[in-house]
C-alpha cells in the first residue's frame, strides 16, 4: 500500500537555530512532513555538532557530529551561509521569501543588524510565520538576556520541586524546558498555519522559556495559586496523592501509582494489608496525602517481602497500576517499545547508518517520522525543492 502524504508536506521551514528547542521545533514539523533547510556557520555549523562524546561517524568512518546533534536535526538539509556577509544575508532573504515559517533563537534583536528580523523579511514575505524562541521573550526586563535551560530550571521553580527534601534541588535528567518549548513553539506554528488561511497572511511568534517553564509547572502552580503555599520537594512523592511513589522491595525499587480509593483497596488486598484498608485515617486521598509518612511506614514491610518481578505481576493482575524504574538500556529492549517501533535505524544517501528515537505521533498508523538522519554541514542546497 502505498504511503499517504504527510500532513505537513508542502511546507517550507527554514531554521536559523541552534542547540536544543529550535532545533526539536524544526525537527518535529520534518517529521510530520515539512521541508526543512537548516542554516548553519560555515566550518562549524550547530554548536551541538561538537558535544560528545559520544559521536556518529559516516559510512568512511569520518566524524559525523555528537549523538546530541543527532538527537534533534533528523530530516533536514544543511545549508552554510555567513549571517555577516552581504551574499549570505541575501541568501537567507531568498529562502525566507519562499519560504511558509522560519524558526529562530538568537538573542533579542539579533537578527535585526542583518536584516533578517520580522519586519524586514515580512516585506518581502507577508505570508512568512516567523517563531522566535529566546530565554525570557521579547519584552519585559529580562528580554536581553541570554537563556539556558538549566538556568530557567532554577529560576521557575521546577528544581526547587525537584529532589528530595534535605538534598539539593536537582534539575530534570534531560532539557525539558528546551524540549517542551519546542513543541509548544510547534503549536503556535501550526495555529498560524491555520489562522494564515483565514487572514491571508504570516505573523511573529513569540516563544519564552522562562514563560514555558512556568506554564509546565502545572498542578504544583495550581497549588500555589489556591493555597497560597510554596510546594516542597517530595522526592518520588506526589504532592497530591498517595500512595503514589516508589517503594523499596526485596531487590530494588517499584513504582505504585494509586490513583482513587478503590485502588487503594486493591493495594491493600494485594499486599495482605486488609487491616490498613480498614483504617478510617486512610479511608480517602486527602487523608493518605495528609499521613502519607504514616501510611508509608505502614505498608513498607510488607513489600520488602517479595521480589520487583513478583510484585509487578501481582499488582498487574490486581489491577493496581505500579511499573519498573528501568536504565535506558531496558527501555529499548522493551518489548513495547521494540513493537512500537520507537527505535529508528535511519541510512544516508552513503549507506552510513544512524540510531535514533522515533517520533512518538503515529496518523492512519504511519509513525510521523523523517526517513533520513541528521545532515552533514553544508551538504544541502540553498533552494527549495518542488514536493
Amino acid at each position: 500500500m502505498k504511503p499517504h502524504a504527510k500532513p505537513l508536506a508542502g511546507l517550507k521551514v527554514l531554521e536559523l537555530a541552534r542547540i536544543l528547542a529550535g532545533p526539536w521545533c524544526g525537527q518535529l514539523l520534518a517529521d510530520l512532513g515539512a521541508q526543512v533547510i537548516k542554516i548553519e556557520r560555515p566550518e562549524v555549523g550547530d554548536d551541538t555538532r561538537t558535544w560528545g562524546p559520544p559521536f556518529v561517524t559516516d559510512a568512511a568512518g569520518n566524524s559525523w557530529g555528537a549523538a546530541y546533534f543527532h538527537a534533534t536535526n533528523r530530516g533536514k538539509s544543511s545549508v552554510a551561509i555567513a549571517f555577516e556577509t552581504p551574499e549570505g544575508q541575501a541568501a537567507i532573504r531568498a529562502l525566507a521569501a519562499e519560504a511558509d515559517i522560519l524558526i529562530e533563537n538568537f538573542k533579542v534583536g539579533g537578527l535585526k543588524k542583518y536584516g533578517l528580523d520580522y519586519d524586514s523579511l515580512k516585506a518581502v514575505n507577508p505570508r512568512l510565520i516567523y517563531a522566535s524562541i529566546t530565554g525570557f521573550g521579547q519584552t519585559g526586563p529580562y528580554a536581553a538576556r541570554a537563556g539556558y535551560d538549566y538556568i530557567i530550571q532554577g529560576m521557575s521553580g521546577l528544581m526547587d520541586i525537584t529532589g528530595e527534601p534535605e538534598r539539593e534541588p536537582q534539575k530534570v535528567g534531560v532539557a525539558v524546558v528546551d524540549i517542551f518549548t519546542g513543541i509548544y513553539t510547534a503549536t503556535a506554528i501550526l495555529a498560524a498555519v491555520h489562522g494564515r488561511e483565514t487572514r491571508g497572511e504570516g505573523c511573529h511568534i513569540d516563544m519564552s522559556l522562562f514563560d514555558t517553564a512556568t506554564s509546565i509547572l502545572a498542578n504544583q502552580a495550581s497549588n500555589y495559586l489556591v493555597s497560597g503555599k510554596s510546594p516542597t520537594r517530595l522526592g518520588n512523592a506526589h504532592p497530591n496523592i498517595a500512595p503514589y511513589q516508589v517503594f523499596q522491595v526485596a531487590d530494588g525499587h517499584i513504582i505504585v501509582a494509586v490513583g482513587n480509593d478503590g485502588q487503594f483497596q486493591k493495594f491493600c488486598a494485594t499486599l495482605g494489608a486488609g487491616d490498613i484498608a480498614a483504617q478510617p485515617d486512610y479511608a480517602t486521598n486527602a487523608l493518605r496525602v495528609a499521613r502519607r509518612t504514616d501510611l508509608q511506614s505502614a505498608v513498607q514491610p510488607y513489600l520488602m517481602q517479595k521480589t520487583r518481578a513478583e510484585w509487578l505481576a501481582a499488582f498487574e493482575a490486581a489491577g493496581v497500576p505500579a511499573g519498573p524504574i528501568n536504565r535506558i538500556e531496558d527501555v529499548f529492549s522493551d518489548p513495547q517499545i521494540i513493537h512500537r517501533g520507537m527505535r529508528l535505524e535511519l541510512t544516508a544517501a552513503d549507506g552510513s547508518k544512524v540510531s535514533g528515537v522515533a517520533s512518538p505521533i503515529v496518523i492512519n498508523d504511519e509513525r510521523m517520522s523523517a526517513p533520513s538522519p541528521s545532515p552533514m554541514l553544508g551538504s544541502g542546497q540553498a533552494q527549495w525543492t518542488t514536493q
